[in-house]
């Protein structure tokens, strides 16, 4: 079919306002986008998107969702209202708040855990002496059930990290270990020091050096320089300040801007590429990161059995913060969910992963996305042709 033919013939299925990017992207690869998804299901999404903006739950964001190592992007809306208004790109570099635990502390520890240096079954105290709480171990903080509350006691007053752990050394657990869930930055917090101090560096150098530099996570790290700052998705407001560039996180910036548990920057196409290494099994482009085996324990349930809900190693799979999962992505999937507006969520059953990247806090704290989460999880699985999600076994 000539050029001309095919532009007819996809207008006439897909609507001008998709064929328009199809084109800007080029036909080839766009066809091969609409063999993995079914094209009004792209447009539902981002109907749904568009009318979040609208209702102002978000200023804009970046959808993103691939299949096979064919993926549909689109920008939406702004990447900032004030000072003045800019539009959102695809290249927009955002907070990626509590991602930053499955993006850079998980693997972290997982590099750690392959070399020997460290044990999932390991007593915290044996890594970090002043942490009193024998009973404690590495396994308990990665599945969020080591017993500690949601809030670090005498938060804010306190103006450091060596403060901010010395108070976490003396917190008191509300749960024995391995009794309860109880989703808790506290935990991250600990493990991102585990990391410095096993690895003998900086949290943020080692993630660059082991992680974010060999993925080509070109756009991703801590403390982005100032000569991104114009590409960076602002925040909240704090004063007379709009946060650009600085961790929204209230503890990540008083640690810093560097933490376990917070404070990590990326972009939509450098989280693919991470999600796409996970999916082959801790390689990309010939670099392997994790081996495989790696992979599937983080990624798998490593909650007890008695335990209504079940986490990976950082991942969440089925849990009250699993909104990306949507109705039809079985269990077994995995993803994680970030304050600032951000979720990611992966299927290695049907090789697919989707994310929406937003600053729904900007310039207020107000908006609110966990709809839009759930309605376009479901949506995302809903777009895979040829797959049979209830068939899907239910834990791998």
């Amino acid at each position: 079919m000539k050029r001309s033919g095919l532009t007819e013939f996809l207008t006439a299925i897909i609507g001008q306002g998709l064929l328009l990017m199809f084109l800007g992207a080029g036909l080839p690869a766009y066809a091969a986008v609409l063999d993995q998804f079914d094209s009004a299901k792209l447009a539902q999404m981002e109907t749904e998107i568009s009318r979040a903006i609208v209702d102002r739950k978000l200023p804009g964001g970046v959808l993103w969702i691939e299949r096979n190592r064919c993926h549909y992007v689109k920008a939406f809306g702004l990447r900032a209202s004030v000072p003045k208004s800019e539009p959102m790109t695809e290249d927009t570099i955002f907070d990626v708040a509590s991602i930053t635990k499955v993006l850079a502390t998980v693997p972290a520890l997982m590099i750690l855990y392959e070399r020997g240096q460290l044990k999932l079954d390991d007593p915290v105290a044996r890594h970090l002496p002043e942490f009193k709480r024998g009973s404690i171990t590495i396994r308990h903080l990665l599945t969020h059930t080591s017993g500690f509350t949601r809030t670090l006691s005498g938060f804010p007053d306190w103006g450091d990290f060596k403060a901010a752990f010395k108070l976490i050394c003396a917190e008191r657990p509300e749960n024995p270990p391995g009794a309860a869930f109880l989703y808790s930055d506290i935990n991250f917090i600990i493990l991102g020091e585990l990391v410095q101090r096993v690895a003998g560096m900086k949290l943020n150098d080692f993630v660059a050096r082991e992680i974010f530099g060999p993925l080509k996570m070109h756009d991703t790290s801590y403390r982005p320089p100032e000569s991104k700052r114009s590409r960076i998705a602002p925040t909240e407001r704090a004063g007379r300040e709009v946060l650009r560039g600085k961790v929204h996180d209230p503890k990540a910036q008083r640690m810093g801007g560097v933490a376990g548990h917070a404070g990590v920057f990326s972009t939509a196409s450098d989280v693919a590429r991470f999600a796409r290494m996970l999916l082959n099994e801790g390689e990309l482009d010939g670099v392997r990161i994790l081996r495989p085996e790696t992979v599937k324990l983080m990624t798998t349930v490593q909650t007890p059995a008695s335990m209504k809900t079940r986490r990976g190693l950082g991942w969440d799979i089925d849990s009250e913060f699993s909104r990306p999962r949507g109705k039809l992505f079985p269990v077994g999937s995995y993803g994680h969910t970030g304050f600032t507006g951000v979720c990611l969520w992966i299927d290695p059953f049907s090789k697919t992963f989707w994310m929406l990247l937003s600053n729904r806090v900007h310039p207020e704290p107000s908006g609110n996305i966990y709809a839009l989460q759930r309605a376009l999880g479901t949506m995302s699985a809903e777009a895979v042709k040829n797959f049979d999600f209830r068939g899907a076994s239910a834990l791998q």
